[in-house]
Parts: C-alpha cells; sequence; structure tokens
C-alpha cells in the first residue's frame, strides 16, 4: 500500500515506467502495475526454489509452508474438480499464488496493489471463463449446452430456466473480477484513511494506529481469501466444463 499522496485513491493510479506507445495508438508501456507483476511472480519462483532445494524428511519452516500451500491447491483441486483436475494442478496452483502474492504484496508500504484494478482481475477471469467454455465444447460438442437446461427439468420451464442459466453462466467473469477488485481497493482505501489519521494526530494517534494494525491483519486474511475463492471458483467452472451438471 503506498502512503504518498493526499487521496486514498492516489495508490491506484497507473504510472509509466517504460513509455512504449504506436503510432496506431497502442500504447504497451511497462507500468508500475507490470513491475509488480513481475515482481511478484520472481518472488514466487525464487521462493519455491529456495524453500525446495534442500528437501528433507524433516522439512525447514520454509518447506513446511510451501508443502501446506501445495497440499491445500491440491486437496481443493481433488475435492472440486475431481481426478481429472491433475492436469489442471499446475495451473490452478500458478493463479492462486499470482493473486495471492499480489495481494499481499499490496500491503507493503510504497508497494502497488495490481490486483485492485479491474482491468488485471477481468483480463484473468475473461481468460478462464474462455478457456473453460472452450473445453467443455471440445469435450462434450453440441452436448456443452445441457448445461444451460439439467437433465430431469419439465420441458415448460426451459423458457425460464435456459435464459436464467445463460445470464448466469456470463456474468462468471464479471463477478470473478469485481469481487476481487471491491474487497482490494476498498481495504486498502480504509487502511490509507486510518493511516492519514495516524500521521495528523501525532501522540494522539494511538489508538487509531492500534486499528491500523488489527485492519492490516484482516487484510492479510482477506488477500488469501480473495485468492482462494477466485482458485476455488476457477475449479468449480473447470467441473461444470468437465461433466456439466
Amino acid at each position: 500500500m503506498a502512503t504518498e499522496g493526499h487521496s486514498p485513491l492516489e495508490q491506484f493510479r497507473i504510472e509509466e515506467i517504460v513509455s512504449l506507445e504506436f503510432a496506431n495508438g497502442l500504447n504497451l508501456s511497462y507500468t508500475n502495475s507490470s513491475l509488480w507483476m513481475t515482481l511478484s511472480v520472481v518472488a514466487i519462483c525464487l521462493s519455491f526454489f529456495f524453500a525446495t532445494r534442500k528437501r528433507a524428511l524433516v522439512p525447514s519452516y520454509s518447506q513446511l509452508i510451501v508443502e501446506m500451500i501445495y497440499k491445500t491447491v491440491a486437496d481443493m483441486v481433488r475435492d472440486n474438480v475431481g481426478k481429472e483436475g491433475k492436469r489442471f494442478f499446475p495451473f490452478i496452483f500458478s493463479l492462486f499464488m499470482f493473486i495471492l502474492v499480489g495481494n499481499v504484496a499490496g500491503l507493503l508500504p510504497g508497494s502497488f496493489t495490481f490486483t485492485s484494478h479491474l482491468a488485471v482481475n477481468f483480463f484473468l477471469a475473461g481468460s478462464i471463463f474462455l478457456a473453460v467454455t472452450l473445453l467443455g465444447i471440445a469435450r462434450h460438442g453440441h452436448g456443452f449446452l445441457r448445461l444451460f437446461l439439467p437433465h430431469g427439468t419439465p420441458w415448460f420451464l426451459a423458457p425460464i430456466l435456459i435464459p436464467i442459466e445463460l445470464l448466469s453462466y456470463l456474468s462468471r467473469p464479471v463477478s470473478l473480477s469485481v469481487r476481487l477488485f471491491a474487497n482490494m481497493v476498498v481495504g486498502h482505501v480504509l487502511l490509507k484513511v486510518i493511516a492519514g489519521f495516524v500521521v495528523s494526530l501525532g501522540v494522539f494517534g494511538i489508538v487509531p494506529f492500534l486499528g491500523l494494525l488489527a485492519i492490516t491483519a484482516l487484510e492479510l486474511m482477506v488477500a488469501f481469501i480473495q485468492a482462494y475463492v477466485f482458485a476455488i471458483l476457477t475449479c468449480i467452472y473447470l467441473h461444470d466444463a468437465l461433466y456439466l451438471h
């Protein structure tokens, strides 16, 4: 979470680091958001490399943490996708870690929370939605349409149920991205506002400072929960594509 700037929304401003604009209006500039995405990926790779470099039967603390995260995601995939979900585990695990580290890194002073931007979240959610839909069509062909009318549904309910199911299906990338976006923005804005009270009140800022510590701890929990929710909903969407209803 950035500490500079007077507005609580200042911390979400996109700033160019390396400008890369083309004559046709295409802008591929490297921004602070891109930088923190890169740093998050590098941090994940280095953390897992050093934690598992000297694997032992009695694990070190770092190895234990890595194994706990691995088992948590593996259990999530197995319970929500089934045996066929094993081949999608690397993707789900990478997605979970990318969002988790992005959420947590955004709590560091001077950092940038790329998961607080709807465009980033919608790109992730939209890519998942497209991939899952193509997977379902490739697996079931036109039978994929049964997802919008479960087997055994009375025919006279079809005109009502199909539009509802279709709308629910099409809203998946929106709800998936907005949920993460809203939680990150609200939490970081609240931290910024309370941090402003701590600074402005001086020695009398001890009470808002204690509140700041409590909310920071809450935000750490929210960071994990939101990454978990994003990953588990992806597993549920995969399950629908593989097995329909």
